[in-house]
């Protein structure tokens, strides 16, 4: 059994591998926090660097202790089935995630120009609430007639602008009717 400085090489990989998986995971979870603090490393993802060394201690401490090889030719050997790791975990989840971070929430100044559905009904000098259909799913908002006309439940709508989480809206037809 080989030795570094007293101590054998599986409890360095052990170790290694404890700590950085101990890292890893709390580097995801806490991204926000350290994001800040890692600007200028942005040539290296400390993700896949803390992964590279788990993967490497993992593979480290499997080949020793199952193995008779060099501890050299171990080391080697996990290394280059950390890195492809590491290039697998990259390509396939990492890159991916990063481009869909698309928010699903909304400003209000995004809903100008939709169509809606009226779900109970606006009177003249009042408030009734308005269903919009999305990509994420059905937004209800209150809403207020643009022209002070009442407008009945089920009738499609125009949102023609929003003012304090109201939206101001405007028959479908009528608007169109109006354009024609």
């Amino acid at each position: 059994m080989e030795t570094i400085n007293g101590v054998p090489i599986e409890t360095i990989y052990l170790y290694s591998l404890i700590i950085a998986g101990g890292l890893t995971l709390i580097y995801v979870l806490f991204n926000d926090v350290f994001s800040a603090l890692l600007d200028s490393l942005d040539f290296m993802n400390p993700v896949l660097l803390f992964s590279f060394i788990t993967f490497l201690s993992a593979g480290g401490f499997i080949f020793e202790k199952m193995t008779s090889i060099s501890s050299l030719l171990i080391l080697v050997i996990s290394a280059g089935i950390s890195a492809v790791l590491v290039t697998l975990l990259n390509v396939f989840v990492l890159v991916p995630l990063s481009q869909a971070e698309a928010s699903l929430s909304y400003n209000e100044s995004d809903l100008r120009g939709r169509i809606g559905k009226v779900i109970t009904s606006i009177p003249a000098d009042g408030y009734g609430e308005v269903m919009i259909d999305s990509i994420s799913g059905r937004i209800a908002k209150p809403a207020a007639s643009f022209d002070g006309a009442e407008i009945s439940s089920g009738k499609d709508v125009l949102i023609v602008d929003t003012a304090n989480g109201v939206l101001q809206v405007a028959v479908k037809e009528k608007i169109e009717n109006e354009w024609i």
